[in-house]
């Protein structure tokens, strides 16, 4: 096990809880924003497009926020996604809502894209800030900021709706100051060798991309969460079909958050110890256990067990997969590389919530998940190729070794 120093531990401690509020306020979007939006909506056809603008502002904002890190650091970079996109995206929504204004509403929640688009950096800091030994560890214990959330988030969106006079706003006004708290615990963060981020040699993109690595950490990254993000947005839906309430379906999502970040303790340390490979074949073995449940039946223990699998898969995939891309590029190099990563990744999530409600239409429940197979299978053979040739690799013979 990986022995961290103080600093690092301290770093971690702060990006863990960083990430654990602004998943409070993206979990409060997805909960209260779609219902909010069908208040003020002047077509109901548009309910959830508060919702689709945190997505679109995430994908917007995901290049320029990794860019504008590599220039001004990471805590500058992290204090402009809390201040401007978590604490004015908060206070813009809350100005929707008390003047009806639905459009004012979106554009605070295209904000709190935007704070989501710079906290996706929060693991990379952590690796940024780490020793090779603890980076896996630190990268994971991050992500484990997410469990906390899991109870807070639904909790503010349920809890605060009449903290203010304007019915719906409390939640809102809560992620301002929440915001602000995670603006001064950034205070903080100490990165070290920024300077080398900003000064030092860059390789092309093009031949950085053609390391077999950074295919596999971004194509296994990227089908565990937009299969995730679908399935996690139809699941609602299907299980009100088969007949279900709105607290049965909250349980099941609670159980699915906890799936995704409870793992996080545990991850990093399964990286060191099997390698990256193996923790991604395991992720993608937990999606096909997770997509068979769900084709076989739509009980309560069906869903609930679907979705944790589908939880644990997600943690293991996107966790092994941003790992494994931060071994494959320079501190001068990460800004280009991680943006690029988080446009990919976040476009097919932006995709994957959209077409959540026309596949569930269409396909019905148990069709969706199965449709879902091909891509599991991909990000599997990939991996599995991927560590056979790095085998082959270290398996050759030195040159020096074949003239002695």
């Amino acid at each position: 096990m990986a022995v961290a120093t103080a600093r690092e531990r301290l770093n971690v401690a702060i990006l863990a809880s960083n990430q654990a509020l602004f998943l409070i306020a993206a979990i409060t979007v997805m909960t209260l924003s779609g219902l909010v939006g069908q208040r003020l909506s002047p077509d109901p056809a548009l309910a959830t497009l508060p919702v689709a603008m945190m997505m679109i502002g995430v994908v917007i904002a995901a290049l320029p926020a990794s860019l504008l890190m590599k220039r001004v650091g990471r805590r500058a970079g992290f204090l402009v996604g809390a201040l401007l996109g978590g604490a004015g995206g908060g206070a813009l929504s809350v100005l929707g809502i008390a003047a009806e204004s639905f459009w004012l509403f979106s554009a605070g929640n295209l904000l709190l894209g935007v704070y989501q688009a710079f906290a996706n950096y929060y693991r990379f800091a952590a690796a940024d800030a780490s020793s090779p030994a603890f980076r896996n560890q630190a990268i994971s214990l991050v992500l484990a900021g997410g469990v906390a959330a899991a109870f807070l988030g639904p909790l503010n969106a349920s809890r605060t709706t009449d903290l203010l006079a304007v019915t719906d706003a409390g939640p809102y006004a809560v992620l301002v100051v929440l915001a602000i708290l995670g603006a001064g615990l950034h205070l903080g963060l100490r990165i070290p060798n920024e300077r080398e981020a900003r000064t030092g040699y860059q390789r092309p993109l093009s031949e950085i991309i053609a390391q077999p690595a950074v295919g596999v950490a971004v194509l296994t990254a990227t089908v565990g969460y937009a299969i995730m993000i679908l399935v996690m947005t139809a699941t609602p839906l299907a299980m009100q079909r088969s007949g279900f309430g709105l607290a049965e379906a909250a349980t099941v999502m609670q159980w699915h958050v906890l799936g995704m970040f409870a793992p996080s303790f545990v991850t990093g340390h399964l990286i060191a110890r099997f390698g990256h490979a193996n923790v991604l074949l395991a992720g993608a073995a937990l999606l096909v256990g997770s997509i068979a449940t769900a084709v076989a039946g739509e009980t309560m223990a069906h869903y609930l067990l679907a979705l944790v699998l589908l939880g644990i898969g997600w943690n293991f995939l996107f966790v092994g997969g941003s790992a494994l891309l931060a071994t494959t590029h320079t501190p001068a190099e990460r800004g280009k590389v991680q943006g690029l990563n988080e446009l990919i990744i976040f476009t097919a999530v932006a995709i994957g919530s959209l077409l959540a409600g026309v596949l569930l239409h269409t396909a019905g429940w148990a069709r969706l998940n199965l449709l879902l197979l091909p891509f599991t299978a991909l990000a599997a053979a990939a991996t599995w190729w991927w560590r056979h040739q790095a085998r082959a690799i270290r398996d050759e013979p030195s040159p020096v070794s074949d003239h002695t």
